[in-house]
């Protein structure tokens, strides 16, 4: 029966020590190499970033003028009269008792295609008595 071969290996730690620590050299440099380049190289690209970023970091936003906060409020005031008006509409379209009011039906298919502030001020009217 053949013997298998037996490997012998022989520790050199000072050759050991000497090509990590090249490795570990070599590494650094690539890495610091590397950051040079991409600073040196590529200045069009961060210049407009840093540009970008740093006077938004300096100062806080603007408040808006008086006047804009105004004109705000009013649009908000607009948008929560339009949202009160499309529930009361949706109230009246599903109450039993306007379908046989044909004045309702009339203001309420009124409103659906053409909305206006007549429109659903009658709906309010004759929907809601």
């Amino acid at each position: 029966m053949a013997r298998p071969r037996e490997l012998k290996i022989t520790l050199k730690p000072m050759q050991l020590i000497v090509c990590v620590a090249l490795g570990l050299w070599l590494g650094a440099v690539a890495v610091a190499l590397s950051a040079w380049l991409a600073l040196h190289l590529w200045p069009e690209q961060t210049q407009p970033l840093a540009a970008a970023v740093a006077p938004a970091l300096a100062r806080p936003a603007p408040a808006p003028p008086a006047d804009a906060q105004g004109e705000m409020f009013e649009r908000y005031k607009d948008i929560l009269h339009k949202q009160e008006m499309q529930q009361a509409a949706d109230a009246a379209q599903g109450n039993p008792r306007n379908l046989n009011s044909p004045k309702c039906q009339f203001w309420l298919q009124q409103n659906r295609t053409a909305p206006t502030d007549k429109s659903q001020a009658n709906v309010l009217e004759f929907c809601y008595r």
